[in-house]
């Protein structure tokens, strides 16, 4: 248990120095480590919500919006599917969380039922006489809240990555429930408002036969909607209201890419189509040169210039009365992607800065406190080689925050916890070494032969016992969330540390001494 090749010794200073190097940047502001040359380790441990401050969100998905878009999209395909098949049918639409029609034919009410079934296997059919009811069953209602808030999750992702926003947490809560923890927000007024805004982006073309006075008069033609103007609902002017087209020219989701530009000195969003997008919309400009195109967000049109030429590019700009923050915003939304459903806040919680530092402080003042009763119980109870143990303790927290720095690891709370029990937890190993080195003394073995026995005999209980706290913190770390998981990061790291320390590095320093010292008795 004594001997270490060249190799080994290497391997260890290798290690010991490279945990030392990885820790140094916490030692200095972030801006100074940001500023260092690539090839020098320049990550620093990211501070938690609870350290620096910043906004928690507790947000809802209307998921029943989304229930509602599918069954009008189900409407869309049912009356598409009959007309192929040439089967009449009367009153098509949505009654409440249903879709509802009545066959001309009942007789064909056998065929309809294939037809329904192929367009969606989820849905409960109901016939009667030839009057149908279709409804997604349990399954699906469960399938469709389960893709809307993964691909809400997805989104919202993208979105703070946009914002620059450091480890934001954005994870599932409950069946319906978003949370999302933003680390170091400024402005959480600002970070909220893009978070929850839907940013469902659909070109329409204007009906120019009818005048928005007459449709708000109830004159509206078949296929058309009113919709608001956003510049009159901020008071900057222009129209209040628009007449379009029912009929999408080309949506949002065909974007691959939006950015904030300016054009004749006004701020304004380029865009650029995928290849289908940009063939429908060079189509729809072509075939309607003269034209207005309403620019709808949000089911309000931000903008509704006129087709003067056809546009075949596959690009476009969105102009209007917006300022520079507006475009900025509205270009990081529309590259980010809309949210399949709206989002409604139903907690919020900001923390500040302050409170962060005195968490920090405090947190601080508990892990010094703790280090020096532990290396003063050490010194004092085992003499020489406790302040190896010492030593190892020191190299110990030196490479645990080298490994949350490598990791990228969020340091909370709960993780300062988890650092300050690892130090004591790191010279309990060494306190079974030297009890077993002390057994063996007594029983009369030669100094080499007591340490070495001791190291031997005492390795399979340090493993048992780390290797069960590495169990249960892998645990809280799988089924655990938020703080805890902070505090697992930081306890199952301090356990691999330890071990390292305690069976390599105090091993080899003891190793070293006795070779060199060669003692007839060991202060132990």
């Amino acid at each position: 248990m004594l001997q270490f090749s060249t190799f080994k010794i290497l391997i260890i200073a290798a290690l010991c120095v490279l945990g030392a190097a990885l820790a140094a940047p916490n030692l200095v502001s972030r801006e100074t480590a940001e500023s260092l040359p690539s090839w020098i380790p320049h990550k620093q441990i990211n501070l938690g919500l609870d350290l620096q401050g910043g906004s928690h969100l507790l947000m809802e998905v209307d998921t029943k919006s989304v229930v509602k878009d599918t069954l009008n999209t189900l409407v869309d395909d049912v009356r598409t599917e009959l007309r192929k098949a040439d089967i009449g049918y009367l009153n098509l639409g949505t009654q409440g969380d249903a879709v509802a029609f009545k066959l001309t034919d009942p007789a064909r009410s056998d065929d309809v039922s294939a037809i329904i079934r192929k367009l969606n296997s989820q849905l409960d059919i109901t016939a009667d006489n030839g009057q149908f009811t279709l409804k997604l069953n349990e399954q699906g209602l469960r399938d469709l809240a389960k893709r809307t808030i993964d691909q809400s999750i997805e989104i919202l992702n993208r979105r703070v990555d946009e914002t620059g926003t450091r480890e934001a947490t954005i994870q599932r809560e409950g069946e319906d429930r978003i949370l999302i923890q933003l680390p170091g927000v400024k402005d959480p007024e600002h970070v909220k408002e893009i978070l929850g805004k839907t940013a469902k982006l659909t070109f329409h073309l204007v009906d120019p036969t009818v005048s928005p006075e007459d449709a708000q008069g109830g004159h509206v033609p078949p296929g058309d909607v009113v919709l608001p103007g956003a510049d009159a609902k901020n008071g900057r002017g222009g129209q209040p209201f628009y007449v379009v087209e029912k009929r999408v020219v080309v949506s949002g989701e065909r974007l691959t890419d939006a950015q904030a530009s300016f054009d004749q000195g006004r701020p304004d969003v380029s865009f650029r189509f995928d290849t289908v997008g940009g063939k429908k919309f060079g189509d729809a400009t072509r075939d309607n040169v003269n034209r207005q195109l309403a620019i709808v967000l949000d089911d309000k049109v931000i903008s509704a210039p006129r087709i003067n030429e056809p546009i075949l590019g596959g690009s476009g700009i969105i102009t209007g009365q917006f300022t520079t923050e507006e475009t900025n915003d509205l270009a990081l939304l529309l590259r980010a992607g809309a949210l399949p459903a709206p989002l409604s806040v139903l907690e919020e919680r900001s923390v500040g800065p302050s409170l962060g530092e005195d968490s920090i402080r405090a947190g601080k003042i508990a892990a010094g406190v703790g280090f020096v009763l532990v290396v003063g119980f050490m010194a004092l109870v085992y003499g020489f080689f406790g302040l190896i143990a010492d030593i190892a303790l020191l190299l110990n927290l030196i490479l645990l925050l080298g490994a949350l720095s490598l990791l990228q690891a969020t340091l909370t709370l709960p993780g300062i916890a988890g650092i300050v029990l690892t130090m004591g937890m790191a010279v309990d190993a060494n306190v079974l070494i030297y009890e077993r080195i002390r057994e063996e003394v007594h029983a009369g073995r030669t100094p080499f032969s007591a340490i070495s026995t001791g190291f031997e005999r005492a390795f399979a209980t340090i493993i048992d016992s780390n290797l069960t706290t590495f169990i249960a913190g892998a645990m809280l770390y799988v089924f655990g969330s938020g703080p805890v998981k902070g505090f697992a990061v930081t306890l199952t790291l301090g356990l691999i540390t330890t071990l390292f320390t305690a069976v390599m590095v105090t091993r080899l320093m003891v190793a070293t001494w006795l070779r060199r010292a060669r003692p007839k008795a060991l202060p132990v």
